[in-house]
């Protein structure tokens, strides 16, 4: 059937308005969007779902692939639902609302293998890839922060919500799915408090940061108002009430040029409530951070992968442990809490303070934190000429490849890989395999449901 569609392309297409009336989608892309065939070439159809049979708009024309805009689906992927948030097919937040739960984790393993392979690592090992039970997360309402983009029209009407799929331009949001309560309902809130603003266009965007969450995912709200120009005392004056009635503490940072031409900030902070920023980890610790720190966005998920890192480490109570790209200690305090000592480093130094004030504030005192950066040579530097027995890392979405080389030459037997992104932990994954080490255990982390987005853990064994 897939080639009487192809053999008959010429039929179909108008060319007055470029419309396509039969392609068969083959598969999801690594960003989740469909791929069919059309004149020889791969065509991109965003919305679409493997083994659909659908109508589409030629919206752009490269010299190796073609890209069109979905209008009618005639044959329907079984594992097709209904999206929940009616901004899904605008909104760039999500690309997986229109899939079964199931299938998105099952699209997002596939995507580990791919770039496994793409990377070199042998077909004999990705076909035995030891795949655990993946770390499931709460499909809606399960982000703590969020960047809310705020623009104005040439009326001086502000638009509040999110960027548009591959624009810079945004979406008007009314309520947001994946955002835990109070959050998700925000935005007309925020739209009412900016059309009374008598300084229209001072706002570059506004970040939300929800803490002390409950079981039912409903947390206090911290906004982080990112300022152009300063703020006058009647908007303040409106801040103010808005943070009393909805319990909202409100921090205003206010981007400056010096003279130097050098970049400042200024703060300044309305409060509806005391205390400061934290939230809650195993065994009681609890990890104090600023609106400028990164911290995992699903708190639940955080918890159960933590969890995880612990059991899979197969802690001994004389373990050493090397933590690189620790942050605030996210994982160095719960292991330090079940081994000899642990050693975090980190690349920026503020992190460091902060993740060793964090140890303070715990009462651990067998986890030392160090600055360096991991991206250059380390090995020589006095804290990694301990014996170590393990070692765990969680970088950026840059990767590790200079560390894992490092480590290798550590001879670490053991090493947990928490990985944001696929396709450097494929390529990294191909270093320590090629020093010889296995992976004894792989699993995703599913930190970000109706998203491509994957987090996986790794276990390497020398």
């Amino acid at each position: 059937m897939a080639n009487f569609f192809k053999e008959n392309t010429k039929k179909q297409v108008s060319k007055k308005t470029n419309k396509i009336d039969c392609i068969t989608i083959d598969k999801l892309d690594l960003n989740g969007c469909g791929v069919g065939r059309y004149q020889k070439k791969p065509i991109f159809v965003t919305g679409s779902l493997p083994n659909e049979v659908v109508e589409v708009r030629i919206a752009e024309k490269k010299n190796k692939y073609i890209l069109a805009k979905l209008l009618k689906i005639n044959k329907v992927n079984e594992f097709r639902v209904a999206a929940q948030c009616k901004h899904f097919t605008l909104c760039g937040g999500c690309d997986l609302q229109h899939y079964d739960y199931k299938e998105q984790l099952l699209f997002k393993q596939k995507k580990v293998a791919e770039l496994f392979s793409r990377s070199g690592v042998s077909s004999e090992v990705i076909s035995h890839l030891p795949w655990q039970n993946t770390v499931e997360s709460s499909q809606w309402h399960y982000r703590r922060k969020a960047r809310i983009g705020v623009q104005f029209d040439r009326n001086s009407q502000a638009i509040v919500g999110f960027r548009q799929k591959a624009t810079n331009q945004l979406v008007a949001i009314k309520s947001c799915p994946i955002l835990i309560k109070p959050a998700c309902d925000i935005f007309p809130l925020l739209n009412k408090l900016l059309a009374k603003l008598t300084v229209k266009k001072a706002i570059g965007h506004i970040e939300v940061i929800a803490t002390d969450i409950t079981d039912d995912n409903v947390g206090k709200l911290q906004l982080v108002v990112r300022q152009i120009r300063s703020i006058n005392t009647a908007d303040r004056q409106l801040w103010q009430e808005y943070a009393e009635k909805h319990a909202w503490t409100v921090q205003f940072v206010e981007s400056k040029n010096t003279q130097e031409n050098t970049h400042q900030e200024e703060s300044s902070t309305i409060e509806s409530s005391q205390g400061g920023l934290s939230y809650q980890l195993l065994d009681d610790i609890r990890i104090n951070f600023s609106t400028t720190d990164f911290i995992q966005i699903n708190e639940p998920v955080n918890l159960a992968m933590i969890a995880q890192a612990l059991t899979w480490l197969a802690l001994d109570p004389n373990d050493q442990i090397l933590d690189l790209f620790c942050g605030l200690g996210n994982f160095s305090l719960p292991l330090a809490k079940k081994v000899a000592n642990v050693v975090g480093i980190e690349g920026v130094q503020v992190m460091v303070d902060r993740a060793s004030a964090n140890a303070k504030a715990n009462n651990i005192d067998n986890c030392q934190f160090f600055q360096a950066d991991l991206n250059s040579s380390w090995s020589s530097n006095h804290w990694a000429k301990e014996n170590y027995t393990k070692a765990l890392l969680d970088p950026a979405r840059a990767g590790a490849e200079h560390a894992v080389e490092q480590i290798c030459e550590l001879n670490i037997a053991t090493v947990l890989y928490v990985s944001c992104d696929p396709t450097t932990l494929a390529r990294d994954s191909q270093v320590l395999l090629t020093k010889g080490y296995k992976i004894t255990k792989i699993g995703l982390i599913d930190m970000f449901a109706q998203t491509k987005h994957v987090e996986t853990m790794v276990l390497f064994q020398r």
